[in-house]
Protein backbone atom coordinates (compact mmCIF):
# COMPACT_ATOMS: atom_id res chain seq x y z
CA UNK A 1 0.00 0.00 0.00
CA UNK A 2 1.15 3.49 -0.62
CA UNK A 3 2.30 4.76 2.77
CA UNK A 4 3.14 8.27 1.85
CA UNK A 5 0.58 10.85 0.77
CA UNK A 6 0.91 11.64 -2.88
CA UNK A 7 -0.12 15.24 -3.34
CA UNK A 8 -2.68 16.72 -1.00
CA UNK A 9 -5.76 17.03 -3.09
CA UNK A 10 -8.43 19.40 -2.97
CA UNK A 11 -11.81 19.14 -1.64
CA UNK A 12 -14.21 18.13 1.14
CA UNK A 13 -17.76 19.24 0.53
CA UNK A 14 -21.30 18.38 1.40
CA UNK A 15 -21.97 16.91 -2.02
CA UNK A 16 -20.05 14.92 -4.59
CA UNK A 17 -20.80 13.08 -7.80
CA UNK A 18 -18.93 11.55 -10.68
CA UNK A 19 -19.11 13.31 -14.02
CA UNK A 20 -19.92 11.33 -17.12
CA UNK A 21 -19.68 12.99 -20.48
CA UNK A 22 -18.81 11.92 -24.00
CA UNK A 23 -15.48 13.09 -25.37
CA UNK A 24 -15.63 16.35 -27.21
CA UNK A 25 -19.13 17.28 -26.04
CA UNK A 26 -19.73 20.78 -24.76
CA UNK A 27 -22.64 20.62 -22.33
CA UNK A 28 -21.95 18.85 -19.05
CA UNK A 29 -24.81 16.86 -17.56
CA UNK A 30 -25.64 17.63 -13.97
CA UNK A 31 -27.21 15.52 -11.23
CA UNK A 32 -27.98 16.10 -7.59
CA UNK A 33 -25.19 14.98 -5.32
CA UNK A 34 -25.84 11.61 -3.74
CA UNK A 35 -22.62 10.66 -1.96
CA UNK A 36 -21.15 11.57 1.39
CA UNK A 37 -18.15 13.94 1.63
CA UNK A 38 -14.97 12.35 0.29
CA UNK A 39 -11.30 13.32 0.46
CA UNK A 40 -9.31 12.39 -2.66
CA UNK A 41 -5.56 12.10 -3.01
CA UNK A 42 -4.20 13.66 -6.17
CA UNK A 43 -2.34 10.54 -7.18
CA UNK A 44 -5.53 8.50 -7.37
CA UNK A 45 -7.97 11.00 -8.86
CA UNK A 46 -9.81 10.07 -12.03
CA UNK A 47 -10.81 12.18 -15.02
CA UNK A 48 -13.87 12.05 -17.19
CA UNK A 49 -13.84 11.90 -20.98
CA UNK A 50 -13.47 15.67 -21.30
CA UNK A 51 -10.51 15.89 -18.94
CA UNK A 52 -12.31 17.22 -15.87
CA UNK A 53 -11.22 15.73 -12.56
CA UNK A 54 -14.09 13.72 -11.07
CA UNK A 55 -13.04 14.97 -7.65
CA UNK A 56 -14.73 18.33 -8.34
CA UNK A 57 -17.58 18.78 -5.88
CA UNK A 58 -20.68 20.44 -7.25
CA UNK A 59 -24.43 20.54 -6.91
CA UNK A 60 -27.13 20.49 -9.54
CA UNK A 61 -26.82 24.23 -10.23
CA UNK A 62 -23.08 24.40 -10.94
CA UNK A 63 -21.97 24.62 -14.57
CA UNK A 64 -18.75 22.77 -15.44
CA UNK A 65 -18.36 23.79 -19.08
CA UNK A 66 -15.61 26.22 -18.14
CA UNK A 67 -13.98 24.06 -15.47
CA UNK A 68 -10.15 23.83 -15.69
CA UNK A 69 -8.84 20.96 -17.78
CA UNK A 70 -5.38 19.50 -17.94
CA UNK A 71 -3.27 21.07 -20.66
CA UNK A 72 -0.76 19.14 -22.74
CA UNK A 73 2.68 20.64 -22.09
CA UNK A 74 4.07 22.52 -25.09
CA UNK A 75 7.29 20.49 -24.86
CA UNK A 76 5.35 17.30 -25.56
CA UNK A 77 2.54 18.54 -27.81
CA UNK A 78 4.29 18.25 -31.24
CA UNK A 79 5.62 14.77 -30.44
CA UNK A 80 2.25 13.54 -29.15
CA UNK A 81 0.40 14.82 -32.21
CA UNK A 82 2.90 13.25 -34.60
CA UNK A 83 3.09 9.95 -32.68
CA UNK A 84 -0.67 9.48 -32.65
CA UNK A 85 -0.90 10.40 -36.34
CA UNK A 86 1.74 7.83 -37.26
CA UNK A 87 0.71 5.07 -34.85
CA UNK A 88 -3.03 5.58 -34.39
CA UNK A 89 -3.99 2.68 -36.64
CA UNK A 90 -1.70 0.22 -34.87
CA UNK A 91 -2.75 1.50 -31.44
CA UNK A 92 -6.38 0.96 -32.35
CA UNK A 93 -5.65 -2.61 -33.41
CA UNK A 94 -4.17 -3.36 -29.98
CA UNK A 95 -7.25 -2.29 -27.99
CA UNK A 96 -8.94 -5.69 -27.85
CA UNK A 97 -5.69 -7.54 -27.17
CA UNK A 98 -4.52 -5.25 -24.38
CA UNK A 99 -7.88 -4.71 -22.63
CA UNK A 100 -7.67 -7.83 -20.37
CA UNK A 101 -4.13 -6.92 -19.29
CA UNK A 102 -5.08 -3.33 -18.55
CA UNK A 103 -7.90 -4.70 -16.37
CA UNK A 104 -5.40 -6.72 -14.34
CA UNK A 105 -3.10 -3.72 -13.91
CA UNK A 106 -6.03 -1.45 -12.98
CA UNK A 107 -6.98 -3.83 -10.18
CA UNK A 108 -3.44 -4.10 -8.82
CA UNK A 109 -2.74 -0.37 -9.02
CA UNK A 110 -6.04 0.54 -7.35
CA UNK A 111 -5.19 -1.78 -4.47
CA UNK A 112 -1.78 -0.15 -4.13
CA UNK A 113 -3.02 3.45 -4.56
CA UNK A 114 -1.00 3.96 -7.74
CA UNK A 115 -2.56 6.01 -10.59
CA UNK A 116 -4.06 3.46 -12.95
CA UNK A 117 -3.00 5.59 -15.91
CA UNK A 118 0.55 4.40 -15.31
CA UNK A 119 -0.52 1.13 -16.94
CA UNK A 120 0.41 2.78 -20.23
CA UNK A 121 4.04 2.60 -19.11
CA UNK A 122 3.86 -1.19 -19.50
CA UNK A 123 2.54 -0.67 -23.03
CA UNK A 124 5.57 1.47 -23.85
CA UNK A 125 7.96 -0.95 -22.17
CA UNK A 126 6.78 -4.13 -23.85
CA UNK A 127 3.64 -3.65 -25.91
CA UNK A 128 2.11 -5.69 -23.05
CA UNK A 129 3.62 -8.87 -24.46
CA UNK A 130 4.29 -11.22 -21.56
CA UNK A 131 7.38 -12.76 -23.19
CA UNK A 132 8.95 -9.51 -24.34
CA UNK A 133 12.75 -9.34 -24.00
CA UNK A 134 14.64 -6.09 -24.53
CA UNK A 135 18.16 -5.70 -25.89
CA UNK A 136 19.32 -5.02 -22.31
CA UNK A 137 17.83 -8.24 -20.98
CA UNK A 138 14.69 -6.80 -19.39
CA UNK A 139 11.88 -9.35 -19.44
CA UNK A 140 8.09 -9.41 -19.29
CA UNK A 141 5.29 -6.84 -19.62
CA UNK A 142 6.98 -4.50 -17.13
CA UNK A 143 10.48 -5.06 -18.54
CA UNK A 144 12.12 -5.98 -15.24
CA UNK A 145 15.84 -6.55 -15.04
CA UNK A 146 16.80 -9.50 -12.79
CA UNK A 147 18.09 -7.43 -9.84
CA UNK A 148 15.05 -5.15 -9.67
CA UNK A 149 12.70 -8.09 -10.17
CA UNK A 150 14.13 -9.96 -7.18
CA UNK A 151 14.23 -6.78 -5.12
CA UNK A 152 10.46 -6.43 -5.58
CA UNK A 153 9.61 -10.03 -4.85
CA UNK A 154 9.61 -11.73 -8.22
CA UNK A 155 11.08 -15.22 -8.38
CA UNK A 156 13.50 -16.07 -11.15
CA UNK A 157 14.90 -19.56 -11.50
CA UNK A 158 15.70 -22.15 -14.11
CA UNK A 159 12.07 -23.20 -14.26
CA UNK A 160 10.24 -20.06 -13.17
CA UNK A 161 10.30 -16.42 -14.17
CA UNK A 162 7.56 -14.39 -12.48
CA UNK A 163 8.43 -11.39 -14.62
CA UNK A 164 6.23 -13.10 -17.22
CA UNK A 165 3.22 -13.13 -14.88
CA UNK A 166 0.99 -10.10 -15.50
CA UNK A 167 -0.48 -10.07 -12.01
CA UNK A 168 2.72 -10.61 -10.03
CA UNK A 169 4.84 -8.35 -12.20
CA UNK A 170 2.22 -5.60 -11.89
CA UNK A 171 2.46 -5.86 -8.10
CA UNK A 172 6.23 -5.54 -8.37
CA UNK A 173 5.85 -2.55 -10.71
CA UNK A 174 3.44 -0.89 -8.24
CA UNK A 175 6.07 -1.25 -5.52
CA UNK A 176 8.83 0.17 -7.68
CA UNK A 177 6.69 3.08 -8.91
CA UNK A 178 5.64 3.85 -5.34
CA UNK A 179 9.24 3.97 -4.16
CA UNK A 180 10.29 6.16 -7.07
CA UNK A 181 7.42 8.55 -6.38
CA UNK A 182 8.44 8.74 -2.73
CA UNK A 183 11.90 9.76 -3.96
CA UNK A 184 10.90 12.33 -6.59
CA UNK A 185 7.28 13.33 -5.92
CA UNK A 186 6.72 13.76 -9.65
CA UNK A 187 5.25 11.15 -11.99
CA UNK A 188 7.16 12.27 -15.07
CA UNK A 189 10.42 11.90 -13.16
CA UNK A 190 9.20 8.49 -12.02
CA UNK A 191 8.59 7.40 -15.62
CA UNK A 192 12.02 8.68 -16.61
CA UNK A 193 13.64 6.85 -13.70
CA UNK A 194 11.79 3.64 -14.56
CA UNK A 195 13.43 3.74 -17.98
CA UNK A 196 16.93 5.03 -17.29
CA UNK A 197 17.29 4.24 -13.59
CA UNK A 198 17.09 6.71 -10.69
CA UNK A 199 20.82 7.43 -10.97
CA UNK A 200 20.34 9.23 -14.29
CA UNK A 201 17.40 11.27 -12.99
CA UNK A 202 19.17 12.30 -9.78
CA UNK A 203 22.23 13.27 -11.83
CA UNK A 204 20.04 15.31 -14.21
CA UNK A 205 18.46 17.15 -11.28
CA UNK A 206 21.90 17.97 -9.90
CA UNK A 207 23.35 19.10 -13.25
CA UNK A 208 20.34 21.22 -14.21
CA UNK A 209 19.76 22.60 -10.74
CA UNK A 210 16.06 21.97 -11.35
CA UNK A 211 13.61 19.20 -10.44
CA UNK A 212 11.11 20.12 -13.18
CA UNK A 213 11.18 17.36 -15.78
CA UNK A 214 10.89 19.68 -18.78
CA UNK A 215 13.78 21.78 -17.47
CA UNK A 216 16.12 18.83 -16.92
CA UNK A 217 15.08 16.50 -19.75
CA UNK A 218 18.10 17.28 -21.92
CA UNK A 219 20.40 15.95 -19.21
CA UNK A 220 18.77 12.54 -19.69
CA UNK A 221 19.48 9.97 -22.42
CA UNK A 222 17.60 10.52 -25.68
CA UNK A 223 15.90 7.13 -25.27
CA UNK A 224 14.49 8.22 -21.91
CA UNK A 225 13.23 11.53 -23.29
CA UNK A 226 11.39 9.68 -26.06
CA UNK A 227 10.13 7.14 -23.55
CA UNK A 228 8.41 9.81 -21.46
CA UNK A 229 6.84 11.44 -24.51
CA UNK A 230 5.67 8.07 -25.84
CA UNK A 231 3.97 7.41 -22.50
CA UNK A 232 2.18 10.75 -22.70
CA UNK A 233 1.16 10.10 -26.31
CA UNK A 234 -0.25 6.64 -25.59
CA UNK A 235 -2.01 8.02 -22.51
CA UNK A 236 -3.68 10.74 -24.61
CA UNK A 237 -4.62 8.25 -27.29
CA UNK A 238 -6.38 5.84 -24.94
CA UNK A 239 -7.79 8.39 -22.49
CA UNK A 240 -8.45 11.34 -24.78
CA UNK A 241 -6.87 13.70 -22.25
CA UNK A 242 -4.14 13.96 -19.66
CA UNK A 243 -4.08 13.10 -15.97
CA UNK A 244 -1.84 13.71 -13.00
CA UNK A 245 0.49 11.09 -14.51
CA UNK A 246 1.19 13.37 -17.49
CA UNK A 247 2.01 16.48 -15.46
CA UNK A 248 5.00 17.65 -13.46
CA UNK A 249 4.63 18.30 -9.74
CA UNK A 250 4.41 22.05 -10.40
CA UNK A 251 1.75 21.56 -13.09
CA UNK A 252 -0.22 19.32 -10.74
CA UNK A 253 -0.19 21.86 -7.94
CA UNK A 254 -1.22 24.62 -10.37
CA UNK A 255 -4.06 22.49 -11.73
CA UNK A 256 -5.42 21.59 -8.29
CA UNK A 257 -5.26 25.25 -7.24
CA UNK A 258 -7.19 26.21 -10.38
CA UNK A 259 -9.81 23.59 -9.55
CA UNK A 260 -10.13 24.87 -6.00
CA UNK A 261 -10.55 28.44 -7.24
CA UNK A 262 -13.13 27.39 -9.81
CA UNK A 263 -15.17 25.43 -7.27
CA UNK A 264 -15.04 28.28 -4.75
CA UNK A 265 -16.32 30.77 -7.35
CA UNK A 266 -19.06 28.41 -8.49
CA UNK A 267 -20.20 27.80 -4.94
CA UNK A 268 -20.21 31.54 -4.25
CA UNK A 269 -22.34 32.11 -7.37
CA UNK A 270 -24.71 29.36 -6.29
CA UNK A 271 -24.98 30.92 -2.83
CA UNK A 272 -25.74 34.35 -4.30
CA UNK A 273 -28.35 32.87 -6.63
CA UNK A 274 -30.04 31.21 -3.66
CA UNK A 275 -30.09 34.48 -1.70
CA UNK A 276 -31.51 36.33 -4.70
CA UNK A 277 -34.27 33.77 -5.01
CA UNK A 278 -35.18 34.25 -1.36
CA UNK A 279 -35.30 38.06 -1.76
CA UNK A 280 -37.55 37.76 -4.85
CA UNK A 281 -39.99 35.60 -2.92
Amino acid sequence: MLKRKLYKACFITSSFIFISVAAGSKPISKKPATKAPVVHKAGTQQFDSSGICTCIPFTANIELVNAPRIQLNKNAAPFVKDYIKKNGFLLNKTKNRTAPYFTIIDSVFEQNKVPVELKYLAFIESGLKYNAISWSGAVGPWAFMPVAAKQYGLKISRHTDERLDYYKSSYAAAGLLTDLFAKYGDWLLVIAAYNSGPGWVSKAIKKSGNSNYWALQHFLPEETRKHVKKFIAVHYYFEGHGSLATMTKAETEKHIKALETFVAKQQEMEKNDSLSAVVVK
